[in-house]
């Protein structure tokens, strides 16, 4: 990982769509600043495409993609995205599977679930479990006293066991039946919605994230950030972004709106 004071100014310029994830790049210890907001505020105002991608729920999602300011929201890690039409009022979903599929994939995780709770001491279900959709989170440090690398590596084994994909935040492991991850997701509404090229995926798209289940992202887009709280996991994340911020959590993603803001900033005063 390189400084991300080192990013290429030719690249910045370049940037049309930032993606971000939420907890412990946008938030910090929990809270979403005021400074991360105005940060999302100035970038919205200024012409960027600002799109959250994250592991919490669809209840959670519906509020970002309506009340924020940004252009769609992906949750569930890649289970479906949201997108909001102001001028329609309406709110387009779009899911990786059926109704039907996501009721059947719920019974099986409930099973999952009684027998994580019963194996893994101090584990719990995640207080947003109730405004989920489509997986299951099981928290190891968020409400709960944090719990020992093993556990939650004993938690990822039980959902593997039962067939089920396993990812781990900085706060839950979350856990689901299919072959979707943020990145996939991601994909698809940039083609669908936003009628990107490979191209312009590659080289219009910043990617902000800080933990191993951003690791997907963090291996297609060459222009990835991590905020600087990503070392806290060197030794579970096998693809590193190419750049890093000085600071961690929210302070790290403002070190990045600072960056794209001024540099944009300077080259509409040089051609003007």
């Amino acid at each position: 990982m390189r400084p991300l004071c080192e990013f290429p100014l030719e690249d910045l310029l370049k940037i049309k769509f930032i993606l971000t994830d939420i907890d412990d790049t946008l938030t910090t210890n929990g809270i979403l600043p005021a400074k991360s907001y105005h940060a999302l505020e100035k970038l919205h105002q200024a012409g960027f495409k600002l799109i959250p991608i994250t592991g919490r729920p669809a209840g959670w999602c519906d509020h970002i993609a309506r009340m924020w300011p940004v252009d769609a929201v992906i949750g569930e890690n890649g289970a479906f995205y949201f997108v909001y039409e102001q001028s329609k009022r309406k709110v387009i979903r779009r899911y990786w599977k059926s109704k039907k599929q996501r009721t059947a994939d719920r019974k099986r995780l409930e099973k999952i679930q009684k027998k994580i709770l019963t194996t893994v001491k101090g584990s719990a279900v995640a207080s947003d479990q109730a405004y989920r959709e489509t997986d299951l989170a099981i928290d190891f440090c968020e409400d709960v006293k944090p719990l020992p690398e093993s556990s939650v590596i004993q938690i990822m084994d039980v959902f593997h066991k039962d067939g089920a994909v396993a990812k781990m935040s900085s706060i839950h492991v979350n856990g689901w039946f299919g072959d979707y991850n943020k990145l996939k997701m991601t994909r698809i509404l940039l083609e669908e919605y936003f009628q990107l090229n490979d191209v312009e995926i590659m080289e219009n798209i910043v990617f902000t994230g800080d933990s191993p289940n951003d690791e997907p992202m963090f291996n297609y887009f060459k222009n990835s950030v991590g905020v600087r709280n990503i070392i806290n996991y060197s030794e579970q994340v096998k693809q590193f972004p190419a750049w890093v911020t000085k600071k961690n959590s929210a302070e790290g993603f403002s070190e990045l709106a600072d960056i794209l803001l001024s540099s944009k900033a300077s080259h509409s005063l040089k051609t003007n």
